[in-house]
């Protein structure tokens, strides 16, 4: 992650929120890219000053919302195949039981698995072309798609970049701490929003919702 900083610390501002936008976006249609490790420093370099926070929210909110959008064309107008060659193409992260997994959490939850798909990194790949592929009605999955992705982008930018500046104000004398101190918060958060998603997805005792055809 520190090394995908510094790369994009060497760019212009708008060259960073143009990649943030690119690489979410693709992930969002079902390429496996690290768009969450993308997000995660371009806020910390937010933090220091070197772009603004807004941006970067706007970047990967825009790239999460359209990514997602038009991979639910694609798994619309590709159905099933679409997934397998999807599959066939990236095993490592799309393999036949990744899919089954997250068709499951769709039967269950329906268009709310988009919505939490976005805090999981299985779903954040194929919530928009498994959507597609299972005529989730399109008004629903977008609102579900635009409200989880304006909440984890702007969540998560405005979260690191609290935290980034606070570490650089208690610690400025030495950098490289605050640099490590931040970095180690955003692992943690991340961490606790994607169990708070994958207990929200797996509890059985609540009552799932129901998609129209």
């Amino acid at each position: 992650m520190h090394h995908v900083e510094a790369w994009l610390g060497t760019l212009p501002p708008l060259l960073v929120c143009l990649i943030v936008t690119l690489v979410i976006g693709l992930e969002s249609m079902g390429i496996p890219l690290p768009g969450e490790i993308t997000l995660v420093s371009a806020a910390l370099l937010a933090a220091s000053g070197a772009i603004d926070p807004l941006w970067v929210g706007v970047a990967a909110a825009t790239g999460a919302i359209a990514g997602d959008s038009v991979g639910y064309a694609a798994g619309r107008r590709g159905g099933r195949p679409l997934l397998d060659r999807l599959g066939r193409r990236f095993p490592r992260h799309l393999s036949p039981p990744h899919i089954a997994r997250a068709e499951r959490m769709f039967a269950r939850w329906g268009v709310w698995a988009v919505f939490f798909g976005r805090f999981i990194a299985l779903l954040r790949i194929l919530a928009g072309p498994l959507a597609g592929a299972l005529h989730v009605p399109y008004r629903k999955f977008l609102v579900a798609n635009a409200t989880g992705g304006l909440v984890w982008a702007f969540g998560t930018t405005y979260l690191l970049y609290s935290l980034g500046r606070v570490a650089e104000r208690w610690l400025s004398d030495v950098s490289w701490i605050a640099l490590v101190l931040a970095i180690a918060c955003g692992v943690a958060t991340t961490v606790y929003l994607r169990r708070r998603a994958r207990h929200a997805i797996t509890d059985e005792t609540q009552v799932p919702v129901s998609i129209d055809r």
